[in-house]
C-alpha cells in the first residue's frame, strides 16, 4: 500500500510539449472534472467554470492566440512566434479554469480566485493519481482582454489557468523543491 502522503509527495507537472495521446477518455475526464470541482468554497459562490479544448477546437484556438500574440507584438523574433504557433498542439487536451468573481458577494474576491486555483491545483493531482500528466500554464493569454473575448468570457470572469493534460512522452525528473525549514516559523507572542 502507498504511504498516505505520496501522491502529494511525488506530484509533479509535466512539460506540455512532453505530452501527447492518450488523453483521458470521456467517462475518466469527467470523473476527474467532478473531484477537481470538489474544493473548499466559502460562501458556496461555486466562482469558477471550465472550457474544454479539444481537437480541432483547441487546433484552432491555439491559432488564433498565435495570431493574436503576432499582432500585438509584430516584433517577434522567428523563435517567438513558432512557440506561439505550436503552444496548443502537443498536449492533446486543455481545460481552461476561469474565475467567476461575484462583486457583490460578501465573501474577498481574493478568496473567490483561490477557489478556482484549487480546481486547476485538483486538476494536477488527479491527472497524476490517474497516470497521466498536466502542467498549469497561463502566460499573456490568461490576461490579455481579446483572449477573454474569444472564449466568451463575462466582464466578471477571467482564466486562472490552462492546464494542459495527456500522457507523457518521456520520463520527467523532477525538480529541486524547497526545504520546508526555511518556510516553518513558528509564532510566538
Amino acid at each position: 500500500m502507498a504511504a498516505p502522503l505520496e501522491l502529494l509527495q511525488q506530484r509533479h507537472s509535466a512539460p506540455s510539449r512532453q505530452l501527447g495521446e492518450p488523453a483521458p477518455d470521456e467517462a475518466t475526464l469527467r470523473e476527474l472534472l467532478a473531484a477537481a470541482i470538489r474544493v473548499p468554497d466559502h460562501g458556496k459562490l461555486v466562482p469558477f467554470r471550465l472550457i474544454r479544448l479539444a481537437g480541432e477546437a483547441k487546433l484552432r484556438f491555439g491559432a488564433q492566440l498565435a495570431g493574436l500574440a503576432i499582432r500585438k507584438q509584430p516584433e517577434l523574433s522567428d523563435a517567438k512566434r513558432e512557440k506561439e504557433r505550436l503552444r496548443y498542439t502537443f498536449a492533446p487536451l486543455v481545460i481552461a479554469v476561469v474565475a467567476r468573481l461575484d462583486a457583490s458577494s460578501t465573501v474577498p474576491e481574493i478568496e473567490q480566485r483561490l477557489c478556482a486555483g484549487n480546481v486547476a491545483y485538483n486538476l494536477l493531482l488527479g491527472a497524476y493519481a490517474l497516470g497521466y500528466g498536466a502542467q498549469w500554464l497561463t502566460g499573456w493569454a490568461a490576461y490579455d482582454p481579446d483572449v477573454a473575448t474569444l472564449l466568451g468570457l463575462a466582464a466578471n470572469e477571467h482564466v486562472v489557468a490552462f492546464v494542459h493534460l495527456g500522457t507523457p512522452q518521456v520520463e520527467v525528473p523532477d525538480r529541486e523543491r524547497p526545504a520546508l525549514d526555511g518556510l516553518l516559523s513558528t509564532w510566538a507572542p
